[in-house]
């Protein structure tokens, strides 16, 4: 089975995903839930122990062995020499927790032993939905080479459901097709038009590719919460020691909600907030980018030759004028040619990081002399694609979870949402009409979103979590962090600057002082505790 493209939470993906306009397939999603949905027996409460009919699963081994088999393409492959000493195993899960009995899922799972005294293992996951935590374990453990984190803890990652290794895996589309573009996934807030006959079609293409329809109702972030459960008892832990980032807040806090007296300690870095909506989560997200895109501005404006020009105030308006002719007249780029929505998409995968500027400035003073190679590369490099056209699946997976995660929006809800897009976005403004079209790429799933909004609310007995949030985050805003923290009772670290996620670089001493001794001794940092990158 062929995988293909990456895209973490709102990052570009590729294409007619994309979300060169904005968001992509983070968004997706539909009708409000009125409540979170009913939890089976053994489950959800957080209390007992699992009903016996799981009993298989939660009292299993798990084999460890080489990895060599638990990666997709050859540039995953490579990322795990980082973890040398990296040994993997497949977990079996019930497909469908309300029939234990019936198909499995089997669960790639890698486990980074601790470099000194293991006091036991952390579990990891490095965002999405869609991100492979066997490959962000390696990348983690690199970045924390020199961390007391990764000294006494045994440090585990694991594919969720529909991702990477884990069986079934989400294809909707080959890499021929990611390259060119032809197979849509997402709408919300680009310039893609989508009829009823499209949005049909992506589902066939997923469920075809995916082990069938009866797969894609099970892919969401609650069931994938299960077996992260499962997982805590297959490695002989009582209590979860969990650190997710991004989309990983969410299913951590999804964790708490279901089984709060089965987490030992949780840091949540780069917060999802669980009170928001998807679309009022989405629009918040596309703002941030727009204050990144500004910062960016404002340090191009500082260097000779700065195709935004001098002027950091006109910095949106040049940039529409330099990408909007590109909807007409795409211009050529590594083999392939670089549309509007592609222009944007590779801008947005380098407003991650404020070390990505200089190719962001290079791209588009690229695009004015007519090629488009720099801010494709932006996307290759965001989304892994090899230099042989292998990509993940991530961005598959992203589409299936958020089927059964989001909100669902009606054509008119859609249009309104790209409305309000570029109302808070203006850099990524096409300049055209984009209502029409605006249908969620869900609309066929053939189950409905389980997840609901709000969730992870009115948690009891759930120990002191961590929350990190960066005040400059560029996809999830610091405002959700801070509402993540005020739900779930966490302390709160405040880091003072600009990017998305921080505590698995082991860049900042400060950050990393204060999770190693929350983790290590349950010491979570005092109120108003703040970091500076």
């Amino acid at each position: 089975m062929e995988h293909r493209t990456s895209q973490r939470d709102t990052g570009p993906g590729r294409h007619r995903t994309r979300v060169g306009a904005g968001i992509s397939v983070l968004a997706l999603t539909g009708v409000l839930a009125a409540c979170a949905p009913a939890q089976p027996d053994g489950q959800g409460t957080g209390t007992g122990s699992p009903s016996a009919d799981l009993d298989g699963f939660y009292e299993q081994e798990l084999a460890w062995e080489d990895c060599a088999d638990y990666t997709t393409t050859d540039i995953e492959a490579s990322l795990l020499d980082l973890a040398p000493s990296a040994e993997c195993a497949r977990m079996e899960v019930p497909l469908d927790y309300e029939e234990p009995e019936g198909e499995r899922a089997s669960v790639a799972v890698i486990r980074v032993p601790a470099r000194g005294d293991s006091m036991g293992s952390l579990v990891y996951n490095p965002g999405g939905p869609g991100g492979s935590g066997v490959v962000g374990a390696a990348l983690a453990f690199a970045g924390l080479a020199e961390s007391d984190i990764t000294e006494r803890f045994d440090l585990v990652g694991f594919d969720p459901r529909g991702v990477g290794a884990t069986q079934p895996a989400v294809d909707c589309y080959t890499d021929e097709e990611a390259d060119t573009g032809v197979v849509p996934l997402g709408s919300q807030g680009t310039t893609v038009q989508f009829t009823e006959d499209d949005t049909l079609a992506i589902m066939e293409r997923c469920a075809e590719g995916s082990g069938g329809p009866e797969v894609l109702p099970h892919l969401g972030t609650r069931d994938t919460a299960r077996d992260m459960d499962v997982l805590r008892a297959s490695l002989g832990e009582e209590g979860l020691t969990y650190f997710g980032q991004s989309y990983g807040t969410r299913l951590g806090s999804v964790y708490a909600e279901q089984f709060p007296d089965r987490v030992r300690a949780m840091v949540l870095d780069g917060a999802m907030s669980p009170l928001e909506g998807s679309f009022e989560r989405r629009v918040n997200a596309y703002a941030g980018f727009q204050g990144a895109f500004d910062e960016m501005a404002a340090f191009c404006a500082a260097e000779a030759d700065c195709p935004l020009g001098t002027d950091p105030e006109q910095a949106t308006e040049k940039f529409q004028e330099i990408v909007r002719p590109l909807q007409d007249d795409p211009v050529p780029a590594l083999g392939q040619e670089l549309d509007f929505d592609d222009a944007v998409g590779g801008v947005i995968a380098g407003l991650y990081t404020t070390q990505s500027r200089p190719r962001i400035i290079e791209g588009i003073a690229e695009v004015e002399q007519g090629r488009g190679d720099a801010l494709m590369q932006l996307i290759y490099d965001f989304g892994m694609r090899g230099p042989d056209g292998a990509w993940p699946n991530s961005t598959e997976a992203n589409h299936a979870i958020n089927c059964m995660d989001e909100e669902r929006l009606t054509p008119e809800q859609g249009g309104e949402l790209r409305e309000s897009t570029y109302a808070h976005a203006p850099f990524m403004d096409p300049g055209v009409d984009v209502t029409d079209g605006a249908r969620d790429g869900c609309e066929h799933w053939p189950a409905e979103p389980d997840l609901g909004f709000p969730y992870a609310e009115g948690v009891e007995g759930l120990p002191d979590t961590l929350v990190v949030s960066i005040t400059g985050d560029p996809t999830t805003p610091h405002a959700g962090g801070i509402e993540l923290a005020d739900t779930l009772g966490s302390a709160l670290l405040t880091v003072e600057g600009t990017g998305h996620g921080i505590v698995s670089l082991g860049t900042n001493e400060c950050v990393d002082q204060a999770a190693a001794a929350y983790l290590i001794d349950l010491e979570v940092p005092e109120e108003g505790a703040t970091c500076t990158m």
